[in-house]
């Protein structure tokens, strides 16, 4: 397996599929670290592929609750039965758990993990007092954005430490584009220019204290402009609107991006 071109135009940004896939084979759970729609869920969902494993995506959020991620005792038809989770069932039908924006989910919800994270790899299931033993086929996957994380929403070292982390980040700007192409249509041109408009972004996002445009929103953005929109009406629906409702940072978003649509065929912001 090289580290070019992947199905469903997952392109690859050094060694993580290598590194996930060994870690897979060794039964260690990873930790995908990166900026929002630089690519993790889409690795996952190749990884899937790839190992011929069933991918269960768990959206984590400040609600969820470890009863959310194991199952709960459920009144049918006048019984109390036990109904699984989606982490148990993942875990009895050996498929990739995916927990995305792990940080996220309360600590104490987390805490269920823990067996499946060391030498047990089993799943406790206090309530219905049975114990779920994974199969060489489970994998627990995390993913979360260190770089925008509250202080109050931060993992803990003991966690973190538990996983295999893969540190992800943007394409370089030849092959982001290439992206673009391939899952809209739309011309090489047309991509790279909206590349180098995120790019611009993303260099001052120090300054306007922002997340940064995502590959995901250039693909929408690109959508767009395949069904008509002009390319500076696409940049300022999907790039620029999204980041910041304050009227003088707009504004300065507008100026750093009609450097990178100069050559746009429409008029400059």
């Amino acid at each position: 397996m090289t580290n070019d071109t992947y199905s469903d135009t997952y392109y690859a940004n050094g060694n993580e599929v290598q590194l996930f896939e060994r870690a897979y084979r060794q039964r260690l759970p990873v930790m995908l670290t990166g900026p929002t729609g630089c690519g993790k869920t889409r690795l996952v969902e190749h990884m899937g592929t790839l190992l011929e494993r069933p991918v269960v995506t768990i959206s984590c959020h400040d609600d969820l609750t470890s009863s959310d991620l194991v199952g709960r005792f459920m009144v049918t038809g006048g019984d109390v039965v036990w109904n699984d989770g989606p982490l148990t069932r993942a875990v009895k039908t050996g498929a990739i758990c995916y927990l995305d924006e792990v940080v996220e989910a309360r600590h104490d919800s987390l805490a269920v993990l823990h067996s499946l994270t060391d030498h047990r790899r089993a799943l406790y299931l206090d309530r219905a007092g049975e114990v779920v033993h994974a199969p060489e086929s489970f994998m627990l996957v995390c993913s979360y954005n260190p770089a925008y994380r509250s202080s109050l929403k931060e993992l803990k070292p003991s966690f973190r430490q538990r996983f295999v982390t893969l540190p992800m980040r943007y394409l370089p700007p030849e092959r982001e584009a290439e992206v673009i192409v391939a899952e809209t249509g739309v011309g090489t041109a047309t991509a790279q220019r909206l590349v180098r408009c995120a790019t611009a972004i993303r260099t001052a996002e120090a300054a306007f204290h922002f997340e940064p445009p995502s590959t995901r929103v250039l693909v929408t953005a690109a959508h767009l402009i395949a069904a008509g929109t002009t390319e500076l009406e696409a940049a300022e629906a999907c790039v620029l609107a999204p980041l910041s409702s304050d009227g003088a940072i707009a504004e300065g978003l507008r100026e750093v991006a009609a450097a990178g649509l100069a050559d746009a065929e429409s008029t400059r912001y």
